[in-house]
């Protein structure tokens, strides 16, 4: 994408009543949405997040099949969730919105059981050893998790990474969580949930083309 184009999304993001924007030191000095989701939204339905939402299709698709609950994309890169945040106005899709800011923060963007389920979908799986802090599923981030879902909350993650599928489950099962389902090619299981292969993203499209499997696991934690 080129830089006019990004800077054009970036302008265009400022003007959507749908995306939220709040600088670093806004979400350490405190967070004016923090425990006050259900006001932003007007109502007070469950809320579901996308953390790493990218383009938002799979944020977007959720909230068109399931109007009475709230959902947030997260992302640290406007320029990608400006194509789902502009579909959501198109549409009307009032249950949608995108948050711009780093998923290490996310303990102190939402309170203590604010947070009904967590979808992370195809994240960087963050191979190198050096790298392990970054992983959506390391244990820093579980704990984080488990602070802003609510008591039996859910968290699913999707992924074409052999690698994180493997490092998530040894987790879970080294720190005594929840696994609800597992399976490490959920599009050759006939008993996949309706709901995890009936929603794809663009690149989930082009994985499943060349043959890929994709991974699923959905788990509970408990501390």
């Amino acid at each position: 994408m080129g830089s006019k184009n990004k800077l054009k999304r970036f302008r265009e993001n400022e003007t959507f009543p749908n995306v939220i924007q709040p600088s670093r030191k806004e979400v350490l000095e405190g967070f004016s949405l923090k425990g006050n989701w259900r006001k932003h939204f007007n109502n007070a339905n469950p809320i579901i997040l996308e953390l790493g939402c990218g383009k938002g299709e799979y944020t977007i698709d959720l909230a068109r099949k399931n109007p009475s609950i709230n959902y947030i994309g997260i992302d640290i890169k406007g320029a990608r969730f400006w194509r789902g945040a502009k579909t959501a106005l198109e549409e009307n899709l009032t249950n949608v919105t995108f948050l711009r800011t780093q998923i290490e923060l996310i303990d102190l963007l939402f309170s203590e059981n604010e947070i009904e389920e967590i979808w992370i979908t195809f994240p960087d799986p963050q191979i190198k050893y050096t790298r392990t802090k970054h992983r959506l599923t390391n244990a820093e981030f579980l704990k984080k998790y488990h602070h802003v879902l609510k008591p039996g909350g859910i968290v699913n993650l999707k992924t074409d990474s052999e690698f994180m599928h493997g490092y998530t489950l040894g987790l879970l099962h080294g720190e005594g969580h929840e696994i609800l389902y597992a399976h490490h090619d959920i599009y050759r299981n006939t008993h996949a949930p309706e709901e995890v292969t009936s929603t794809q993203t663009f690149y989930e499209k082009q994985y499943l083309e060349k043959g890929k499997p994709i991974t699923y696991i959905k788990f509970r934690i408990n501390y």
